[in-house]
């Protein structure tokens, strides 16, 4: 088969043929339709000096199941969540996913659609239910409940924003840059352009009602200075616990964060695949659930961008990641547009 090597140098991103991948108990082999792509592509192979195929959201067709899968079959259209850093990625014609990180898909959506949702939503649906932990789509909050949600138009904000609605969470104050109306038609009550304003605390706290303690915070860029605005807009310290919640580590000046009392606290999605069984069944919890909605048309896949050129374009795709120019949507690679196949 055809599979991606992704290079420090993301110029010497390469095409390579690999062996056909075979399933363990709990694997599922899955004929790549469309890879989806997120920063950590670019990031793994350049902070861990170690090129491979470091795709992780897939969108396809069952090839095979191992001996221990149930609930899928040969022929299910579904998308799943590899493991990062682990063999038989997907920037590849096959990959492999457990089977507690892959969920059925409708005829309804696309795989470029699909392929939007593995990675992102597992990481929004952690942030806001595990590390905050706030009110759930199965036990809504049953009055005001105000959240920040910071990149609110981001990859991982747009799933945000939906979960954060169907929790019941109220007023959703979203902050976002170019792509605010995406934000808003997902269902943020308010957004904060941060572009608009010198005060991006402020402007977040002028849409709380007199009364209101905003003390939750979920920061989907978790960096160039919004780790500090969010802490700078929670509610000043009555004894009340402040919570934000982080994608990204370390990318923030921590003593002016905890000068405003508020210790973030860091998300990390790969623990789907950690040694925590309780985390292994919120992600298939989630995913079934999340496969429900989809079928129902109650949650909405990211917009997309097919990258010319399939298997053959992440280089290109994920470089754009890499420099800012990706906004608004995800980059995805139609495997049948790779020259060749």
């Amino acid at each position: 088969m055809k599979e991606v090597i992704v290079h420090q140098e993301l110029e010497k991103t390469v095409v390579v043929d690999s062996p056909l991948p075979s399933p363990g108990p709990h694997d599922v082999l899955i004929k790549v339709v469309v890879s989806g792509s997120n920063p950590k592509d670019w990031k793994y192979p350049m902070f861990r000096s170690t090129p491979h195929n470091s795709g992780d959201d897939i969108a396809g067709v069952v090839e095979k199941l191992g001996s221990d899968v149930h609930g899928l079959n040969v022929g299910d259209r579904v998308a799943a969540f590899h493991e990062m850093g682990a063999p038989y990625g997907s920037f590849a014609e096959y990959a492999v996913a457990k089977d507690y990180c892959t969920f059925l898909i409708p005829d309804s959506v696309s795989f470029e659609s699909a392929a939007t949702l593995p990675l992102a939503s597992l990481t929004a649906a952690y942030g806001l239910f595990d590390i905050l932990p706030l009110p759930t789509p199965w036990r809504p909050a049953t009055g005001a409940f105000p959240i920040v949600i910071y990149g609110a138009s981001s990859s991982v904000g747009v799933f945000s924003v939906q979960l954060a609605k169907l929790a019941g969470l109220s007023p959703i104050i979203g902050v976002a840059g170019k792509s605010k109306q995406l934000a808003l038609d997902l269902g943020c009550d308010f957004v904060v352009d941060y572009r608009s304003t010198d005060d991006v605390p402020a402007a977040i706290r002028s849409h709380l009602k007199p009364g209101q303690e905003l003390l939750y915070a979920w920061d989907c860029i978790s960096e160039r200075g919004s780790v500090e605005n969010l802490a700078a807009a929670l509610a000043p310290s009555n004894g009340s616990e402040k919570r934000i919640g982080l994608v990204l580590p370390d990318l923030y000046d921590a003593d002016k964060v905890a000068s405003l009392g508020v210790e973030p606290k860091l998300e990390m999605v790969g623990v789907a695949h950690g040694e925590d069984p309780a985390r292994r069944d919120f992600a298939w919890v989630f995913f079934q659930q999340l496969s429900k909605w989809l079928f129902e048309g109650k949650f909405k896949p990211h917009a997309y961008k097919a990258v010319e050129g399939g298997l053959a374009g992440v280089g290109k795709g994920l470089a754009e990641l890499k420099a800012f120019q990706v906004s608004g949507h995800k980059n995805v690679f139609r495997v049948a547009d790779t020259p060749g196949l």
